[in-house]
């Protein structure tokens, strides 16, 4: 009789995250003799490279240009990019009402929108190996075998009117028979239930979740939390808060009650710590949720919380990446 074989591949395959966010158009190539930042060449190698938005300071073609040019030296399998509230070329509801006026002293083009479109969805975006992402759920069959699963969102609450904006009493991302009591259902593409999305990519925060303002204000969003808290990914990445830059592992709170505090969608928070002088040798903070690490994250109970913003409070691009190993389910 022949014999049986029975597969040897394990059930899920260990994959490396390298996330950045509020980049602004800076290269790391620009810190290459400033010891004291840890985002400078060369930066670490990974399967994936997440970009979490602001792209730019401003949304001009420039900018857009010279930020591709630094995702293409990132040597990564898959480069996924979302955008932020900076990039306001970008959101073309936003620069059809506001443009003229964001871009008065220099660059207004009424077809701006579409150039920059075409840009992250063209030929220079396909050369740098980048892959920009809209508002909601993607699949991925990544060169290791594995299959990620992502949630992306440029929006965030109003702030100081520039792009992708919602007001705070608009849920963008529950479904209305799951949205945050007294809010206003807004959600096109809401998250997605537990457990189908491995990594939410977000420009803004969560509330409560690094997004404290160097005066102590939390500006986070509290509808992306309980949406975070429905979907319990392994990974949520985001920025925009410059000064909220870390990560922390999160323990879900288990009860399906919509109407809860802000301080009770999870039961603990760690912080990661990092060791400067590590990160700066390394250019990152590294940390590994796979099963069996010290940090495990367990699908579906814990999330690891990453604010990936490069850029400091003062617009400087010192901040480490994060580097981040997790384990993904293979692909069928």
């Amino acid at each position: 009789m022949p014999t049986t074989r029975t597969s040897t591949l394990p059930a899920y395959v260990k994959t490396r995250f390298l996330i950045i966010s509020d980049t602004h158009s800076a290269s790391p190539w620009q810190n290459t003799t400033n010891e004291d930042a840890a985002f400078r060449p060369p930066l670490p190698k990974a399967d994936v490279l997440l970009h979490c938005g602001d792209l730019t300071m401003i949304g001009h073609l420039t900018e857009y240009e010279k930020t591709l040019e630094m995702l293409e030296k990132i040597e990564a399998d898959l480069k996924l990019v979302i955008a932020g509230n900076h990039d306001i070329s970008l959101d073309e509801e936003y620069y059809d009402r506001k443009g003229q006026y964001m871009h008065r002293w220099n660059g207004y083009d009424q077809a701006l929108p579409m150039k920059a479109r075409e840009m992250w969805t063209g030929d220079k975006a396909k050369r740098a190996g980048v892959t920009y992402l809209e508002e909601g759920a993607h699949r991925f069959t990544l060169r290791n075998g594995a299959l990620l699963r992502v949630y992306a969102s440029p929006y965030q609450p109003e702030f100081c009117d520039w792009a992708f904006p919602y007001f705070r009493n608009q849920d963008r991302y529950n479904p209305s028979h799951q949205c945050t009591p007294n809010a206003v259902p807004i959600a096109e593409n809401p998250i997605p239930d537990f457990p189908n999305i491995d990594v939410m990519m977000t420009h803004g925060p969560p509330m409560g979740v690094l997004d404290a303002t160097r005066m102590g204000e939390h500006v986070g969003c509290e509808h992306l939390l309980r949406a975070a808290r429905r979907c319990r990914p392994r990974l949520h990445c985001f920025g925009h808060i410059h000064e909220g830059w870390g990560a922390q592992k999160v323990q879900w709170n288990d009860s399906d009650e919509l109407d809860i505090k802000i301080g009770n969608h999870f039961e603990v928070a760690h912080a990661i710590e990092v060791d400067n002088a590590t990160m700066g040798e390394e250019r990152a903070a590294t940390v590994d949720i796979s099963q069996g690490a010290d940090n495990a994250v367990e699908f579906g109970k814990e999330t690891l919380m990453v604010n990936a913003s490069i850029m400091t409070v003062q617009y400087k691009p010192w901040n480490g990446p994060w580097l981040v190993d997790v384990h993904l389910e293979l692909a069928k």
